[in-house]
């Protein structure tokens, strides 16, 4: 299929684990995807393999300045976005009474402040139709310990998704989240799980095994797609059974 031969989509956080993912099966159905992410060496390779058109955009996001500054930057190459996965974010786990102000900032920031704003600042180069996808987790339905910032960054997401949606639905614009379980990405192998810890977390996902950054890909390109174009103000949770089971 080709269902994004000639139009223009938006990854952040496009130079690994669910974002890379995302970024090489839009390519491959034809779209031009402008990739952003912090490490320059990872964010140009990504542009490198996804063909000549890509565009590749160093870009730290969690400020509102940040948000203004990829948006201007597309503006002034005359790029128009048919489709926006926001998905850079990061993942704090430690117990509650350790928890920093730091940490609180740190978190929020970049996964709260930072989509919000981003939305915001790329609204006048949405075309009519596109679609936004938003990455939460399932953290934001289930007390798991040690997620209390991370579960709350991700639940306003979620929330996000609808509100947003209403504010948007009369520009023709569709706002949905995916929340992933647990998925192997490099995000997972930095936060240093030991083994034990991982295969206790894998024993309570009902299909057995971790989720692959492809399968999340699938899902964010079905929202991206004209196919769902009934799918509104929605979130589409990708867990093997885990918090649903």
């Amino acid at each position: 299929m080709n269902r994004f031969e000639g139009k223009t989509v938006l990854v952040t956080g496009g130079n690994s684990g669910i974002g890379l993912a995302t970024v090489q099966a839009y390519a491959a159905e034809g779209a031009r995807v402008v990739i952003t992410g912090r490490d320059e060496a990872s964010l140009e390779t990504a542009r490198a393999t996804h063909g000549a058109n890509a565009i590749a955009i160093r870009n730290v996001a969690g400020t509102v300045a940040a948000a203004r500054e990829l948006a201007e930057r597309l503006s002034a190459q005359h790029v128009t976005l048919d489709a926006v996965f926001i998905n850079a974010g990061i993942a704090t786990f430690a117990p509650f009474t350790d928890m920093t102000e730091s940490a609180w900032d740190e978190t929020f920031a970049i996964n709260v402040k930072g989509p919000y704003f981003q939305i915001q600042a790329l609204v006048p180069l949405l075309n009519a139709g596109a679609s936004i996808v938003l990455n939460g987790s399932i953290n934001a339905h289930i007390g798991m310990p040690q997620s209390s910032l991370y579960a709350a960054s991700k639940a306003a997401l979620v929330s996000f998704a609808k509100t947003l949606s209403a504010e948007l639905l009369p520009r023709g614009v569709r706002v949905n989240v995916v929340s992933p379980g647990p998925v192997t990405t490099p995000l997972h192998v930095k936060l240093g799980l030991p083994d034990e810890a991982a295969a206790q977390l894998q024993s309570q996902i009902p299909l057995g095994r971790f989720g692959k950054s492809s399968e999340v890909a699938a899902t964010v390109l079905h929202l991206s797609a004209e196919e769902s174009g009934f799918i509104v103000g929605t979130e589409i949770i990708i867990d093997g059974g885990m918090s649903q089971l």
